[in-house]
Protein backbone atom coordinates (compact mmCIF):
# COMPACT_ATOMS: atom_id res chain seq x y z
CA UNK A 1 0.00 0.00 0.00
CA UNK A 2 1.10 3.57 -1.12
CA UNK A 3 2.28 5.53 2.31
CA UNK A 4 1.40 9.07 2.37
CA UNK A 5 5.03 9.90 2.71
CA UNK A 6 6.18 8.25 -0.32
CA UNK A 7 2.83 9.71 -2.32
CA UNK A 8 4.10 13.41 -0.94
CA UNK A 9 7.52 12.47 -2.39
CA UNK A 10 6.36 11.23 -5.61
CA UNK A 11 4.85 13.99 -6.00
CA UNK A 12 7.13 16.41 -5.13
CA UNK A 13 9.55 14.71 -7.62
CA UNK A 14 7.54 14.74 -10.83
CA UNK A 15 7.02 18.45 -9.77
CA UNK A 16 10.26 18.83 -9.36
CA UNK A 17 10.89 17.18 -12.62
CA UNK A 18 8.46 18.98 -14.73
CA UNK A 19 9.89 22.63 -13.06
CA UNK A 20 13.59 21.28 -14.08
CA UNK A 21 12.33 20.46 -17.98
CA UNK A 22 10.41 24.10 -18.10
CA UNK A 23 13.91 25.77 -16.78
CA UNK A 24 15.93 23.68 -19.40
CA UNK A 25 13.36 24.42 -22.49
CA UNK A 26 13.41 28.19 -21.26
CA UNK A 27 17.24 28.41 -21.12
CA UNK A 28 17.65 26.88 -24.76
CA UNK A 29 14.71 29.14 -26.01
CA UNK A 30 16.55 32.21 -24.50
CA UNK A 31 20.12 30.77 -26.26
CA UNK A 32 18.75 30.02 -29.57
CA UNK A 33 19.66 31.87 -32.47
CA UNK A 34 16.65 32.66 -34.51
CA UNK A 35 16.96 33.59 -38.12
CA UNK A 36 13.85 34.14 -39.84
CA UNK A 37 14.85 33.23 -43.60
CA UNK A 38 12.40 35.47 -45.46
CA UNK A 39 10.97 39.02 -44.93
CA UNK A 40 10.12 41.12 -47.70
CA UNK A 41 10.75 45.00 -47.05
CA UNK A 42 9.96 48.13 -49.29
CA UNK A 43 10.05 51.64 -48.94
CA UNK A 44 7.20 53.92 -50.20
CA UNK A 45 6.48 54.12 -54.28
CA UNK A 46 7.57 57.63 -55.03
CA UNK A 47 8.79 59.45 -58.21
CA UNK A 48 12.38 59.13 -58.02
CA UNK A 49 12.03 55.92 -56.96
CA UNK A 50 9.02 53.66 -58.45
CA UNK A 51 8.09 50.40 -58.25
CA UNK A 52 7.75 47.97 -61.58
CA UNK A 53 5.11 49.29 -63.25
CA UNK A 54 1.81 47.12 -62.92
CA UNK A 55 3.34 45.69 -59.53
CA UNK A 56 1.48 45.27 -56.00
CA UNK A 57 2.77 45.35 -53.22
CA UNK A 58 1.77 42.67 -50.33
CA UNK A 59 -0.27 44.88 -48.03
CA UNK A 60 -1.29 48.24 -48.34
CA UNK A 61 1.66 50.58 -46.61
CA UNK A 62 5.25 50.47 -47.21
CA UNK A 63 6.50 47.55 -44.86
CA UNK A 64 10.10 49.35 -43.82
CA UNK A 65 13.18 48.94 -42.02
CA UNK A 66 11.70 51.31 -38.90
CA UNK A 67 8.64 48.73 -39.20
CA UNK A 68 10.58 45.34 -39.29
CA UNK A 69 13.22 46.40 -35.98
CA UNK A 70 10.47 46.59 -33.48
CA UNK A 71 9.22 43.48 -34.46
CA UNK A 72 11.96 40.94 -34.61
CA UNK A 73 13.62 42.86 -31.38
CA UNK A 74 9.76 41.75 -29.54
CA UNK A 75 10.53 38.50 -30.98
CA UNK A 76 13.27 37.53 -29.85
CA UNK A 77 14.57 37.21 -33.69
CA UNK A 78 18.27 37.81 -34.12
CA UNK A 79 18.73 38.04 -37.76
CA UNK A 80 16.81 38.47 -40.90
CA UNK A 81 17.13 37.19 -44.95
CA UNK A 82 15.56 40.08 -46.89
CA UNK A 83 14.09 38.60 -50.06
CA UNK A 84 13.55 41.77 -51.95
CA UNK A 85 10.18 42.28 -53.28
CA UNK A 86 9.07 42.12 -57.12
CA UNK A 87 7.27 45.24 -57.05
CA UNK A 88 11.34 46.26 -56.52
CA UNK A 89 12.78 44.46 -59.74
CA UNK A 90 16.27 43.68 -59.43
CA UNK A 91 16.76 46.59 -57.26
CA UNK A 92 18.54 46.16 -54.08
CA UNK A 93 19.75 48.82 -52.37
CA UNK A 94 16.71 49.45 -50.09
CA UNK A 95 17.72 46.06 -48.39
CA UNK A 96 21.43 47.22 -48.55
CA UNK A 97 20.66 50.29 -46.59
CA UNK A 98 18.85 47.76 -43.77
CA UNK A 99 22.23 46.05 -43.68
CA UNK A 100 24.81 49.37 -43.14
CA UNK A 101 22.09 50.31 -40.54
CA UNK A 102 21.68 46.78 -38.64
CA UNK A 103 25.62 45.14 -39.22
CA UNK A 104 24.94 41.75 -38.86
CA UNK A 105 21.52 41.46 -38.39
CA UNK A 106 20.36 41.35 -42.03
CA UNK A 107 20.87 39.48 -45.16
CA UNK A 108 20.20 40.24 -48.47
CA UNK A 109 18.91 37.76 -51.37
CA UNK A 110 19.37 39.45 -54.90
CA UNK A 111 16.83 39.28 -57.35
CA UNK A 112 19.13 38.27 -60.89
CA UNK A 113 16.53 38.01 -64.26
CA UNK A 114 16.62 34.48 -64.94
CA UNK A 115 16.36 34.73 -68.40
CA UNK A 116 19.15 37.52 -69.05
CA UNK A 117 22.34 35.35 -69.24
CA UNK A 118 24.58 39.00 -69.55
CA UNK A 119 23.97 38.74 -65.71
CA UNK A 120 25.81 36.22 -65.44
CA UNK A 121 29.41 38.32 -64.87
CA UNK A 122 27.81 39.64 -61.17
CA UNK A 123 28.21 36.56 -59.82
CA UNK A 124 31.65 36.44 -59.66
CA UNK A 125 31.65 39.67 -57.00
CA UNK A 126 28.33 38.84 -55.37
CA UNK A 127 29.27 37.72 -52.27
CA UNK A 128 31.73 40.30 -51.45
CA UNK A 129 29.03 43.16 -51.02
CA UNK A 130 28.15 43.97 -47.79
CA UNK A 131 25.20 41.73 -46.62
CA UNK A 132 24.48 39.29 -49.92
CA UNK A 133 24.07 35.77 -49.14
CA UNK A 134 22.31 34.11 -52.47
CA UNK A 135 19.80 34.75 -55.29
CA UNK A 136 16.27 34.25 -54.90
CA UNK A 137 13.82 33.52 -58.12
CA UNK A 138 10.31 33.47 -57.84
CA UNK A 139 9.26 31.59 -60.89
CA UNK A 140 5.71 32.02 -62.11
CA UNK A 141 3.71 29.48 -64.38
CA UNK A 142 4.51 32.31 -67.96
CA UNK A 143 7.76 31.71 -67.08
CA UNK A 144 7.92 27.81 -66.10
CA UNK A 145 9.15 27.09 -69.84
CA UNK A 146 12.59 28.53 -69.41
CA UNK A 147 13.61 25.10 -66.49
CA UNK A 148 13.10 23.38 -69.78
CA UNK A 149 13.63 25.61 -73.06
CA UNK A 150 17.35 26.16 -72.48
CA UNK A 151 16.46 29.67 -71.34
CA UNK A 152 18.05 29.55 -67.86
CA UNK A 153 20.78 27.11 -68.91
CA UNK A 154 24.01 29.59 -68.31
CA UNK A 155 22.40 30.32 -64.71
CA UNK A 156 22.67 26.80 -62.82
CA UNK A 157 26.85 26.19 -63.60
CA UNK A 158 27.32 30.46 -63.07
CA UNK A 159 25.65 30.24 -59.84
CA UNK A 160 27.57 26.66 -59.05
CA UNK A 161 31.05 28.18 -59.91
CA UNK A 162 30.89 31.03 -57.40
CA UNK A 163 29.02 29.39 -54.79
CA UNK A 164 25.74 30.99 -54.63
CA UNK A 165 23.06 29.70 -52.99
CA UNK A 166 19.49 29.61 -54.61
CA UNK A 167 16.38 30.26 -53.04
CA UNK A 168 13.13 29.12 -55.60
CA UNK A 169 9.69 29.45 -55.87
CA UNK A 170 7.59 27.82 -58.56
CA UNK A 171 4.26 27.32 -59.78
CA UNK A 172 4.19 23.52 -59.16
CA UNK A 173 7.29 22.86 -61.04
CA UNK A 174 9.31 22.14 -58.34
CA UNK A 175 10.12 18.05 -59.51
CA UNK A 176 11.63 20.22 -62.72
CA UNK A 177 15.08 20.64 -60.15
CA UNK A 178 15.74 17.15 -59.41
CA UNK A 179 17.24 17.41 -62.63
CA UNK A 180 19.02 20.70 -61.51
CA UNK A 181 20.20 19.45 -58.22
CA UNK A 182 21.57 16.11 -59.76
CA UNK A 183 23.69 17.99 -62.50
CA UNK A 184 24.90 20.57 -60.61
CA UNK A 185 25.65 18.94 -57.28
CA UNK A 186 27.84 21.68 -55.39
CA UNK A 187 24.67 24.55 -56.13
CA UNK A 188 23.14 24.82 -52.81
CA UNK A 189 19.10 25.10 -53.14
CA UNK A 190 16.63 25.74 -50.91
CA UNK A 191 12.84 25.43 -51.68
CA UNK A 192 10.63 28.63 -50.60
CA UNK A 193 7.79 28.07 -48.58
CA UNK A 194 7.36 24.58 -48.80
CA UNK A 195 7.41 24.25 -52.22
CA UNK A 196 3.66 25.97 -52.37
CA UNK A 197 3.07 29.27 -54.37
CA UNK A 198 0.22 31.33 -54.14
CA UNK A 199 -0.98 29.84 -57.65
CA UNK A 200 -0.65 26.49 -56.24
CA UNK A 201 -2.56 27.29 -53.00
CA UNK A 202 -5.65 28.42 -55.08
CA UNK A 203 -5.70 25.52 -57.20
CA UNK A 204 -6.11 23.11 -54.12
CA UNK A 205 -2.73 21.06 -55.17
CA UNK A 206 -0.90 22.03 -51.96
CA UNK A 207 -0.64 18.18 -50.77
CA UNK A 208 1.12 17.71 -54.40
CA UNK A 209 3.58 20.73 -54.21
CA UNK A 210 4.97 19.46 -50.90
CA UNK A 211 5.36 16.02 -52.28
CA UNK A 212 7.29 17.10 -54.95
CA UNK A 213 9.19 18.70 -52.69
CA UNK A 214 9.65 15.80 -50.24
CA UNK A 215 11.05 14.05 -53.26
CA UNK A 216 14.09 16.45 -53.40
CA UNK A 217 15.32 15.52 -50.10
CA UNK A 218 17.23 12.87 -51.90
CA UNK A 219 19.88 15.47 -52.75
CA UNK A 220 21.83 16.74 -50.18
CA UNK A 221 22.48 20.00 -52.25
CA UNK A 222 18.33 20.77 -51.66
CA UNK A 223 16.94 22.17 -48.67
CA UNK A 224 13.82 23.46 -47.26
CA UNK A 225 12.20 26.47 -46.17
CA UNK A 226 8.90 25.80 -43.86
CA UNK A 227 7.99 29.19 -44.18
CA UNK A 228 4.55 31.02 -45.07
CA UNK A 229 2.67 28.64 -42.64
CA UNK A 230 -0.43 30.93 -41.73
CA UNK A 231 -1.00 31.74 -45.95
CA UNK A 232 -1.93 27.88 -45.93
CA UNK A 233 -3.58 27.34 -42.92
CA UNK A 234 -6.43 28.03 -40.72
CA UNK A 235 -6.30 30.12 -37.53
CA UNK A 236 -3.47 29.49 -35.24
CA UNK A 237 -1.69 27.00 -34.58
CA UNK A 238 -2.52 25.74 -38.13
CA UNK A 239 -2.78 22.16 -37.20
CA UNK A 240 -4.14 21.90 -40.47
CA UNK A 241 -0.81 22.34 -42.19
CA UNK A 242 1.23 20.25 -39.61
CA UNK A 243 1.02 17.05 -41.71
CA UNK A 244 3.14 18.89 -44.32
CA UNK A 245 5.34 19.91 -42.14
CA UNK A 246 6.23 16.72 -40.43
CA UNK A 247 5.98 15.37 -44.07
CA UNK A 248 8.74 17.78 -44.95
CA UNK A 249 10.82 17.76 -41.45
CA UNK A 250 10.80 13.42 -41.73
CA UNK A 251 12.30 14.34 -45.41
CA UNK A 252 14.89 16.70 -45.09
CA UNK A 253 15.82 16.31 -41.13
CA UNK A 254 16.45 19.56 -38.96
CA UNK A 255 19.27 20.81 -40.32
CA UNK A 256 18.08 21.21 -44.14
CA UNK A 257 14.53 22.81 -42.57
CA UNK A 258 14.69 26.49 -41.91
CA UNK A 259 11.78 28.54 -40.50
CA UNK A 260 10.61 31.87 -41.76
CA UNK A 261 7.91 34.32 -41.75
CA UNK A 262 7.15 35.80 -45.02
CA UNK A 263 5.06 37.74 -42.94
CA UNK A 264 3.62 40.33 -45.49
CA UNK A 265 1.92 37.61 -47.21
CA UNK A 266 -0.15 36.42 -44.74
CA UNK A 267 -0.09 40.05 -42.49
CA UNK A 268 -3.52 40.04 -40.91
CA UNK A 269 -3.45 36.48 -40.27
CA UNK A 270 -1.17 36.01 -37.10
CA UNK A 271 1.16 38.04 -35.12
CA UNK A 272 4.88 37.96 -35.83
CA UNK A 273 5.26 36.35 -31.91
CA UNK A 274 2.59 34.11 -33.28
CA UNK A 275 5.15 32.98 -35.98
CA UNK A 276 7.52 32.38 -33.97
CA UNK A 277 5.83 30.38 -31.46
CA UNK A 278 4.16 27.41 -34.11
CA UNK A 279 7.16 26.21 -34.10
CA UNK A 280 8.96 26.93 -31.10
CA UNK A 281 5.49 25.78 -28.49
CA UNK A 282 3.32 23.94 -31.04
CA UNK A 283 4.46 21.37 -32.93
CA UNK A 284 5.36 18.61 -30.10
CA UNK A 285 7.29 16.52 -32.76
CA UNK A 286 10.30 18.51 -32.48
CA UNK A 287 12.75 18.41 -29.95
CA UNK A 288 14.40 21.24 -28.70
CA UNK A 289 17.46 20.32 -30.52
CA UNK A 290 15.85 20.23 -33.71
CA UNK A 291 14.39 23.69 -33.10
CA UNK A 292 17.96 25.23 -32.62
CA UNK A 293 18.18 24.01 -35.89
CA UNK A 294 15.15 24.67 -37.89
CA UNK A 295 14.66 27.94 -36.04
CA UNK A 296 17.89 29.89 -37.15
CA UNK A 297 20.93 27.43 -37.14
CA UNK A 298 20.29 25.68 -40.34
CA UNK A 299 19.96 28.68 -42.19
CA UNK A 300 23.19 30.59 -41.23
CA UNK A 301 24.46 27.28 -41.95
CA UNK A 302 23.22 26.78 -45.61
CA UNK A 303 24.07 30.30 -46.70
CA UNK A 304 27.38 30.60 -44.75
CA UNK A 305 26.14 33.33 -43.10
CA UNK A 306 29.17 34.71 -40.90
Amino acid sequence: MLSRRRFLTGIAGAGLALATTGRKTALAQSRRLIVDSQIHMWPPNRPDRPWVAGAQPQIPEPFTIERVVPLIDEAGVARVVIVPPTLEGERIDYAQEAVRRYPGRFGIMARIALEKPDRAPQFATLRQQQGMLGVRLNITAEQARWLTDGTADWFWPAAEKAQIPIMFLTAGQTAEFGRIAERHSQLSLIIDHMGVSTATLRAGKMPEAAAQSAALAKFPNVSVKLSSAPLFSEPYPWRDVSPHIRRLYDAFGPRRCHWGTDVTNSYAKATYRQRVAHFTEELAFLSEEDKDWIMGKSIVDRLRWT
